[in-house]
Order: C-alpha cells, then structure tokens, then sequence
C-alpha cells in the first residue's frame, strides 16, 4: 500500500516533463488513409458545435483547454473483421472460470501480445497480501473469488459524453451512473476482509476530459501509465496491475461490480464490470484516453474473443456500434483473460490519468504519471524517480491534531503546502496537499 510520502515526493516533481510519453520506434509508417469512417459523430441539425452522445445527470461544461488531436499522418487501419471471422475466433475456453495469472507481465521497450507495455516500472508494496483459495499457483479462478459485500446506490453520479468540434468531452464526479457499489471501507465483518481490508472510502471526484473525436490510428503502439480509460457509467477504468506489478483481478478484491476505490476515494475498474449486461463486441463499454472506443468481448452466446484473438494492445478492428451507427473502427477489447483491456494505446493518449491529480494518496501528477507507473493508493509506487517510501514529514502529521477532515497546511524544505488531514496506510493522520 502507498505510503504518504510518495506523494509528497511527487509535489516537487517538475510538470515540465508532463505527457512525456515515448513512442516506440518502427519501421517506415505505412501510406496515409483516414482511420475507420464513423468515429466522431456527426452534430446534431441546429446544433453545429456539439452533439450529444449520451447526456445522464449532465454537470457544466468543461472548460479545460488541451492542444489539437497529434497532426502526424493517419496509418493505414487493416480492414475490419467480419462477423464470420470473428465467431471463428472465439470460444468459450475460460467458461470453468480458470484463467492464466497475469503477475509480472510487462514490458518497456516495446509492446507484446499478453503483456501491458509501460512507459516506466515502479514496483510497491501492493494492499492485498494474502492470497484467497482462488488462487491456484499461476493460475486464478474468477468464479472462485469473493467479492467486497453490500449494495450501495449513488444518486448523485453524473456523467455526460458528447462530441463538440474534434472532441469527445467527459464529464462526471467519477460514481458509477446505474450500478451500485460495495461497502468500503471495507467492513471486518465482511468475509473479503481477511484478504483485503481496502480501508478507502468512495467520494465523488471531478472528470473533466477531452479525447479525440476522431484518433488517428498508429502502427508504433503508445506506452501507457496505470489508467486506461472511462468507462460508459463513469467509472475510470485503471490497467490490469496492482502497485506490486501484479494481476489486479486475481489478488485484490472488488465488490460486485468489480470495482473498488483507492487512497483518494477515486472509484475504479481494473476489468469487466459485472454489472455491465450487454458486453457483445459491437458494444462501446467506453473509451480509452486516446479516444478509441472500448467493447466486450461476446460475438454470440457462449463465444468470447480472448487475448490470443486480439493485437498486442488488445485491440482488434471490427464493426461497432456509435451513437445509433454501425461504423468500423480499430477498437479495446475487454477479456475475461489478463490484461483485461488495453495494454498499449493504438493512438496518442491526450492525457495519462481520467480524472487529473486524482487525489494525494492516489493517482501520482500527470508530470510523474505520464513517466511512471501509477496505480491506486492501494495499488501505487512512488513517483518517477525512486524515491524512497517511509513516513510522511513530520510537520505534515503536527498539522493534523484535530483530526480528519479538517483543513491544514504546513511547511518543509519545499515550501508551504495546503491541503486536508486524512489517515494513511501507515495508521496516521497527516496533513495531504490539495
């Protein structure tokens, strides 16, 4: 589990470096051709600006400005796969729930089928650290596995995606729209608390996110931090490791939905949302941050495309259903099987992290994120650098003595800092910059 003073490790970090993403070098880039018709949608008549893709409990406009889509020349998108092509593909080979464990697999240099391409590695000490009877050496058996208890609703999630220009704009507060949760922190009643006692507690977080409209299709895959994506209720969708560089899904918990929050609150998928029904392979489950949409895995009962169907970012490019049309476009898969969604981004990601500066004991600032690899507070290292985990300062912990909740601030080596008292992994109360 992250301990406070990653992060504040990660205050004096320079943002200079922020979306520093390397992209792998390739071979000459295929001749030009505008990726797969039909991503962006067409505006709606009166409405030249902007149409709506889906509006649920809309809040304001985004206001946040970011540079245009990455002007390089469009590659040339493999012809989609037909129906046919595909129900050859898939099977039903995980139905007994078993399915390979996914610890450790990643690389840096370059992507590979299987594998979550990182930008950077940092290895922590991850929250869960007792293994359930449904781990089974290296394999794990999903059916097996407990989940977090309760049932909670969220009357107050927002979210709304809409085209405005080149754009596809999110917004929300990061609660899952239409789906409940579990209770956290998690109950020590609770049968999952022997396993992992996540002691985090959901709030509502600020999503505010602008990715291209229309992606331009790469044949040089992108590295990624620790977030893939929003999801269609949402839910920010994080990438297939814990904070030790280990299989999510198989060791720490989730509630029934499969989701669970991490330091700062913020709420978060690591893989295919149960509550999620309709999960065919034209269906859009979201959308990564370099815009490319996001399906299930189902081409017809009791047939999945797996991760061996699918290119090295998990991707493949087929038919998919958008705002009422059936376009084709390179699209994320999510499997039952590791790494469960996007393992590379086909395009240029316009960002590394859903919701920004999620949260202090959470996700580490784009400047590091974009370097690092991030996960939840449960599940993260410290920022790109090394530096080296312990106690927070000391003055951070003097400044909280009335407890959480309240407003503080305090001053070290690096200057004055505002924020909010909260407990940390390390059992403390201390004072976490905003």
């Amino acid at each position: 589990m992250q301990t406070i003073s990653a992060f504040f490790v990660g205050i004096i970090l320079s943002v200079a470096s922020a979306l520093g993403l390397h992209h792998s070098p390739t071979l000459a880039e295929l001749p030009v051709l505008p990726p797969a018709p039909g991503v962006a949608a067409t505006p709606a008549t009166g409405s030249p600006q902007s149409s709506p893709v889906s509006q649920i409990n809309s809040p304001s406009s985004n206001s946040e400005t970011l540079l245009p889509p990455d002007a390089h020349a469009d590659i040339k998108v493999s012809a989609g796969l037909s129906q046919a092509q595909l129900l050859s593909m898939a099977s039903d080979a995980f139905a007994d729930g078993s399915v390979p464990l996914g610890d450790y697999h990643y690389v840096t240099d370059a992507p590979k089928k299987g594998y979550v391409y990182l930008c950077n590695v940092h290895k922590d000490n991850p929250g869960s650290m007792v293994n359930g009877p449904w781990m089974h050496g290296s394999t794990w058996n999903y059916l097996e596995k407990v989940s977090i208890d309760g049932s909670v609703s969220w009357q107050n999630a927002k979210f709304s995606d809409y085209i405005s220009g080149v754009w596809h704009i999110f917004t929300g507060n990061g609660l899952p729209v239409g789906y409940p949760t579990g209770v956290f922190p998690v109950a020590s009643t609770d049968d999952a608390a022997k396993y992992d006692k996540n002691p985090n507690t959901i709030t509502a977080q600020t999503l505010s996110q602008k990715l291209p409209a229309s992606p331009t299709y790469s044949a040089a895959p992108y590295c990624m931090g620790g977030e893939v994506g929003v999801m269609t209720d949402g839910v920010p969708l994080f990438n297939a490791f814990d904070a030790g560089l280990r299989d999510a899904p198989a060791h720490e918990l989730q509630d029934s939905c499969d989701g669970h929050p991490q330091g700062s609150g913020e709420y978060h998928y690591h893989s295919l949302s149960n509550c999620f029904k309709d999960v065919m392979v034209s269906t859009v489950l979201g959308y990564a941050l370099d815009g490319f949409p996001i399906t299930g895995p189902e081409v017809a009962p009791g047939k999945f495309l797996a991760t061996d169907d699918l290119d090295e970012c998990h991707g493949i490019t087929s038919d998919v259903k958008m705002n009422g049309k059936t376009v084709t476009t390179y699209h994320y898969v999510m499997t039952r099987d590791f790494p469960y969604s996007a393992s590379c981004f086909r395009g240029k990601p316009v960002s590394m992290q859903v919701i920004a500066g999620a949260g202090p004991q959470g996700q580490q600032s784009q400047s590091s994120q974009s370097q690092g690899m991030n996960q939840s507070a449960q599940e993260s290292g410290p920022p790109q650098g090394g530096a080296p985990m312990g106690s927070p300062p000391q003055a951070a912990i003097s400044a909280c003595v009335g407890g959480t909740g309240t407003q503080c601030s305090f001053t070290d080596d690096h200057g004055t800092h505002s924020g909010t008292c909260q407990s940390i992994p390390t059992g403390q109360v201390a004072c976490v910059p905003h």
